[in-house]
């Protein structure tokens, strides 16, 4: 934090509206504790320094600029943005219920004048498809199915009591991909690997996984593992939830069990992952389907 900190500051008074400079600021912003703080106060000072001289630098404390929100080619909003209203302007624009027809929609915002224009959209729906599928961009989750195949054949060399060589069987598993659709037979044991993906370092992540109703978990206790990176993982009635507090950039995986019991067809709905704190902060894995036989 210390080291993008100081580089932002050096960015102010070479290039302070370039890429990079706006990497810095996403990236300090978004490795906020809590949302509110950094590390130490040492740390959350010099950001906040960084993120002053940021703003003095590319002016963004002293817009002037009129804003258009068009949607299919209709002026739906105006707004006007200056130093006096920066902080209190209306910077919402919400399309509810029937006014969003089904189909393809073209959203433009314009603006005239000098400043930064930044802009976010968020889409809250539900879906009556069949097979949802993966989603995320910061981070994402990928989850797979495996059968495991007891390898009944394996064994290793262990130290007896006196120093002798002991041959004893070793469980040992085979893993076999389970698609969807899939058939598996009452008894069968699964593990589930969620494999994590995160482009930047970040704090305080869940990362759920709805189960299928004819499966359990083996493992019947809540509490930390180190299934892949050290996370509290609690066995809910219909999800296996993992909380993790530090999440460095890179893929990760986490691994469980579960047993098929009840015979039937059911689905599981997609993992998610998403920051507790920032729940815009989000993605999700593919839905599942898997038959179970007697």
């Amino acid at each position: 934090i210390e080291t993008h900190a100081y580089y932002l500051k050096l960015l102010c008074k070479t290039d302070p509206k370039g890429a990079v400079a706006s990497r810095l600021v996403k990236y300090l912003l978004n490795n906020r504790k809590h949302a509110s703080y950094w590390n130490s106060t040492r740390d959350t000072a010099l950001c906040i320094e960084a993120l002053a001289d940021f703003m003095r630098a590319s002016g963004e404390a002293t817009p002037n600029l009129d804003i258009e929100i068009e949607i299919d080619g209709k002026v739906v909003k105006t707004v006007h943005v200056d130093e006096k209203n920066l902080f209190s302007f209306d910077n919402t624009f919400q399309i509810d219920g029937d006014a969003l027809r089904g189909g393809k929609h073209t959203v433009s915002i314009r603006k005239k004048g000098s400043g930064p224009l930044y802009s976010n959209a968020y889409v809250s729906y539900f879906t009556k498809e069949d097979d949802i599928k993966a989603a995320g961009l910061e981070v994402k989750v990928e989850r797979v199915y495996y059968k495991l195949i007891q390898d009944k054949g394996a064994n290793e060399n262990v130290v007896g009591d006196h120093g002798q060589a002991i041959n004893q069987n070793k469980e040992s598993y085979k893993r076999e991909q389970i698609k969807n659709l899939d058939t598996l037979k009452s008894g069968d044991l699964v593990e589930i690997e969620l494999v994590v993906h995160s482009k930047n370092d970040y704090e305080y992540i869940a990362i759920e996984d709805f189960k299928a109703a004819g499966f359990e978990p083996v493992d019947q206790r809540s509490g930390y593992v180190n299934a892949g990176i050290r996370a509290y993982r609690e066995l809910r009635d219909d999800r296996v939830t993992f909380f993790v507090q530090s999440l460095a950039r890179g893929s990760h995986s986490l691994t469980y069990r579960m047993r098929a019991e009840i015979p039937g067809k059911f689905s599981a709905l997609p993992s998610k992952i998403y920051a507790m704190y920032a729940p815009e902060l989000r993605g999700n894995a593919d839905e599942i389907k898997v038959r179970i036989e007697d």
